[in-house]
């Protein structure tokens, strides 16, 4: 049924152009352009189950429209880009990376050294700070510092001691505080640091074997291995990208992946410069409509940065050939050359449109941890959760199980199953001592383990208890005779809510959202396995009091 409009839809233009949404203060809250204006501004007002929840806000706050014709739909899309640079509508996509990287920084001192920054801001005081990045992949930064300071035997003290440290005496750094090295020498091996961060080894190749042969010449044979060993390494850790594109055509590839919901969306963007990729960005988008947002955020990226020879999509945003035309042609008015946008079925561009749908996926499921830490105000992103929950038959048969999931996949090697004994002292179930029982039982091992070997076990990040106020208030009382401070909630399956216990009242939470779709899924596999396992052990007991119920053979 069709929702009423605070205007009259009959009088809007049929040509193409702009439209200006506003609320009752008269603020422009989205703008949009169109091939027919009077057509998509009543798409708006038509109810439909697709509607997205954003539209569904937008809609309610929209008090008046204002319309732009212009002579077609290139002019419509350069006019709306113009115009959402200077108004900046609330409804409208916003270019936001879904996470902050990190970046190398050589920083400003006599005796430079390399560590990890969270942002590339130099200070004020140390104006000669140079980065590197930023790095999608941790463990790539990682490695890269490791390395450079492996090669180059550059300092990682953080300030300069009076005595070597160890680092010197097994050969990792060149001790400039014991001045074993002098500035000018020191300066060099920054010099090449700085090379093999760029990933120029050609260049720091030819100067490092310039130095090996003038060390040769110099008679200082033990300073020509060294830098003989340094260019080997370098030759192995040299990344050898294998993407077999044309060499003189810049591509960028990107993908779209979104929740079961639709209510948060990533977009994984892949640049390839001269058929190297050169850099990974994902951006993150709440409540919108994943068939409109590709198109929105191609038009408003493109305004924003370069625009390269193609653009390599996974999937088909545009109608008709025709719509696709005008977007390729906006883009090449922009540019000044030919753009051209590909949805690949085969070959090369579909192995790299995968590539960017798997990272897509990835930061989906990263993004949907990093929610569960903003909504229940946990210290950090629960990458290892376990839950836990009781099943019971009577006073007979009362088990706990126990499941764990990383980074929101069930790890079932760390599965655990417990026979409850209290039940047994007591003779009848308890079911709140029960689960005090279980997560005591489970972290006082875990805790022992941990003081044995810090490295060998980790503590999750977050517990989730199957039940109510009772069960969580047991389970934390476990935790703290324990004397451990672990993240913990109850999910009360009824109503599903979840309690947290420093508060009163359950938090209700939008049943589809991504957060509670993984919670549930949590819950649903616990309940699953300790069922199974209450299944078997009552099966076990049946067949044994089935052997002893038989007559016994006289021989």
């Amino acid at each position: 049924m069709p929702i009423q409009a605070p205007f009259p839809l009959a009088n809007l233009p049929t040509e193409p152009g702009v439209y200006l949404y506003k609320n009752q203060r008269s603020e422009i809250i989205y703008i949009g352009k169109a091939k027919h204006l009077k057509k998509r501004v009543s798409q708006y007002f038509q109810k439909t189950k697709n509607q997205s929840l954003k539209t569904q806000f937008l809609v309610k706050n929209i008090t008046a429209v204002e319309t732009i014709i212009t002579n077609n739909e290139v002019e419509a899309l350069l006019l709306e880009n113009k115009l959402i640079k200077q108004h900046k509508p609330k409804y409208n996509i916003s270019l936001k990376d879904s996470k902050t990287y990190a970046y190398i920084k050589i920083t400003d001192e006599d005796y430079p050294k390399i560590i990890t920054a969270r942002n590339a801001r130099k200070s004020k005081n140390h104006p000669n700070e140079i980065f590197f990045g930023p790095f999608t992949s941790g463990f790539k930064r990682k490695t890269l510092t490791t390395l450079a300071n492996k090669l180059f035997k550059l300092r990682t003290c953080k300030n300069l001691p009076k005595r070597a440290c160890l680092n010197y005496h097994i050969g990792l750094c060149s001790a400039p505080c014991i001045n074993k090295v002098n500035k000018q020498e020191y300066q060099s091996q920054v010099n090449h640091a700085k090379e093999f961060l760029k990933g120029d080894t050609k260049t720091i190749q030819k100067k490092l074997e310039s130095d090996m042969k003038l060390a040769s010449k110099q008679l200082r044979f033990e300073k020509a291995l060294e830098i003989r060993d340094q260019i080997y390494t370098i030759s192995l850790a040299t990344d050898k990208q294998t993407v077999d594109l044309i060499k003189n055509k810049d591509q960028d590839i990107i993908a779209i992946e979104s929740d079961s919901t639709n209510t948060i969306s990533i977009i994984s963007l892949f640049q390839i410069k001269r058929g190297v990729i050169s850099g990974k960005k994902d951006y993150r988008f709440e409540n919108e409509d994943p068939a409109q947002l590709l198109e929105e955020f191609i038009t408003l990226y493109y305004s924003q940065k370069e625009i390269p020879n193609e653009i390599i999509i996974n999937k088909q945003f545009y109608k008709n050939n025709e719509e696709k035309e005008t977007i390729e042609k906006y883009l090449e008015k922009i540019k000044g050359m030919k753009v051209e946008i590909t949805l690949p079925q085969r070959g090369q561009k579909l192995k790299l449109i995968q590539l960017a749908q798997k990272n897509a996926k990835h930061a989906l499921e990263n993004t949907t941890l990093k929610q569960s830490q903003e909504n229940l105000n946990l210290p950090e992103e629960p990458n290892i959760i376990e839950c836990f929950d009781i099943s019971n038959l009577g006073s007979e048969h009362v088990v706990a199980g126990m499941t764990q999931f990383r980074y929101g996949k069930p790890n079932k090697s760390a599965y655990r199953k417990f026979e409850i004994q209290v039940t047994k002292q007591k003779g009848t179930h308890d079911d709140f001592a029960s689960m005090y029982e279980a997560v005591y039982r489970r972290y006082k091992r875990l805790k022992k383990d941990h003081q044995e070997n810090p490295n060998s076990t980790s503590f999750p990040q977050l517990i989730i208890i199957d039940g109510g106020k009772g069960q969580l208030g047991m389970a934390l009382k476990a935790l703290k005779t324990l004397s451990l401070h672990i993240p913990i909630i109850g999910l009360a399956k009824q109503e599903e809510e979840i309690f947290l216990p420093s508060e009163n009242e359950p938090r209700k939470y939008l049943k589809q959202s991504p957060m509670m779709l993984m919670i549930r899924k949590i819950r649903d596999a616990t309940h699953d396995y300790v069922i199974s396992y209450n299944k078997k052990k009552r099966q076990m007991k049946m067949k044994k009091d089935f052997e002893n119920a038989q007559p016994k053979q006289v021989k």
